[in-house]
């Protein structure tokens, strides 16, 4: 069992003021796998102020940008050297696939890491223009926003905290991490890399904790921008914090996302590709097309060959190689799922795959990959967003009803399926998603990945996702 009794602040741990302990439960075998510190004040306290003297102090916010962007390549390296402790790690807390789990806690963001050094190399950090409202000249000069806390999701943790990381560290911030609770061990190996990297102290900073450690980082008056991503309740919670403290927050929140299957789409390749983005992880991400919508006359088609993909998931201990599908992350989680399924169908919902515990492993939080038929607009299971394997297949009449449907709700990303790929951009013009998706949905770190209303505000991935870790100020000069 890995047990830590200390947060991580200016290069080095450092016991915590808490005597409080969060005990983090393995969702496959319902071991006690470790225990991290439920950081109180003093504890963020410590760590904002050892973000904020590496900031003042000025050698990595002012230093050379391609110091920087060496410094993101070296650690990229460190993490690389640890992927299978990573993978593991964020496995046992949280149940992901051992496979994916390489991929999304190591790969990308190694993959993030070494986009963002090459941002870094280009940016440019001044630009001088000829004045318009005196005779002279105008600097406009983009500085590091200064100290950001950055509170990353358990969904995808690691992957998660780098869309934040990454881009802050190029733009020259400190960070202050809080990882979400349940997968707070995974984040100490990256204490190790940022070591291993030779980053200088104070320039990354951890402290685990519950949702109340989170409000107290956002508030603290050290830190001076914010990144939250989670789910929309706890996301409101923050922007009310940030609000009042007129401190800018990117908000990366829930979604109950929408798959637009239209009449002249090949039903099983479309079924295939819907399962996984349906069903990987369990269901637990933020673009899961949870939401599909098809043809009246295509939908009992459909819903067989859903069914039949979802069948074929491979449900078991989540360090097997050739498992498809872990538990859900909690007790808690797979008790949600399985309320919001019984109330869909008790709403008239009907169970066409799973909708129950499998029979083996008989330990562990499983829920098979479950689909729903006779499903409305008007209830709760196709409004809500579920975070777990379950999608609810609804019919519709004509693509306009399809895509008034999309736009009620979330508004984080959406797909649609079809043989003609300009019906397709045609419908991607009309919905009001951050993210869309034509034949595919695959985000690209090269280009701003976000939501709108409920699913949030901010931008992570490409140029713009350096946005929020700069900021600018004119210089005026006089003319010659």
């Amino acid at each position: 069992m890995l047990e830590y009794r200390d947060i991580y602040a200016g290069g080095r741990l450092v016991g915590s003021a808490s005597t409080d302990v969060i005990t983090i439960v393995n969702p496959a075998t319902e071991e006690i796998v470790g225990a991290v510190p439920s950081a109180v004040s003093a504890d963020v306290d410590h760590a904002v102020r050892a973000a904020r003297r590496a900031f003042d102090d000025g050698h990595w916010a002012t230093g050379d940008p391609a110091q920087r962007a060496a410094a993101l390549e070296r650690l990229a390296a460190a993490i690389e050297a640890r992927t299978e402790d990573a993978a593991r790690l964020v496995t046992a807390e949280m149940g992901m696939p051992i496979a994916y789990s390489r991929q999304n806690n190591a790969a990308a963001p190694c993959a993030i890491l070494r986009y963002y050094a090459g941002l870094a190399r280009s940016l440019g950090t001044e630009e001088t223009r000829d004045a318009v409202s005196f005779a002279g000249r105008t600097m406009v000069r983009r500085e590091p926003a200064g100290v950001a806390a950055v509170i990353a999701s358990w969904n995808y943790p690691l992957m998660l905290a780098f869309c934040h990381l990454a881009p802050a560290l190029a733009a020259g911030c400190t960070i202050v991490l809080k990882p979400a609770a349940a997968t707070s061990l995974s984040a100490y190996i990256l204490a190790e890399a940022f070591e291993a990297a030779d980053f200088p102290p104070g320039v990354f900073n951890l402290v685990t904790g519950t949702h109340e450690t989170a409000s107290m980082l956002a508030r603290h008056p050290g830190v001076d921008t914010v990144a939250f991503s989670g789910p929309t309740p706890q996301g409101r919670r923050i922007a009310a914090i940030c609000g009042a403290e007129l401190k800018p927050a990117s908000l990366e929140l829930g979604g109950q996302a929408a798959a637009i299957v239209l009449d002249d789409a090949d039903l099983d390749k479309t079924a295939a590709n819907l399962g996984l983005l349906c069903f990987s992880n369990s269901g637990q991400t933020c673009f899961a097309m949870s939401r599909v919508l098809v043809p009246e006359r295509r939908h009992d088609e459909f819903v067989d060959a859903l069914a039949a993909h979802a069948s074929k998931f491979v449900i078991g201990d989540p360090l097997a190689e050739d498992t498809t599908m872990g538990p859900l992350a909690s007790a808690r989680r797979r008790s949600d799922v399985e309320g919001r399924v019984r109330a869909g169908v008790a709403d008239g919902a009907r169970v066409a795959a799973g909708g129950r515990r499998p029979a083996s492993p008989v330990r562990g939080y499983y829920y098979e990959p479950t689909v729903l038929t006779d499903v409305t607009a008007a209830m709760a299971i196709a409004k809500d967003e579920i975070c777990g394997p379950v999608a609810s297949v609804l019919s519709y009449r004509d693509e306009a009803e399809a895509i008034a449907f999309a736009n009620n709700g979330f508004g984080l990303a959406a797909t649609v399926w079809t043989e003609d790929p300009q019906r397709g951009l045609d419908i991607a013009r009309r919905t009001r998603v951050g993210t869309f998706g034509i034949n595919l949905y695959v985000p690209d770190i090269g280009s701003p990945w976000g939501g709108r209303g409920m699913s949030g505000q901010g931008v992570a991935y490409g140029p713009e996702g350096m946005d929020s870790y700069l900021t600018t100020k004119s210089v005026f000069l006089p003319p010659g």
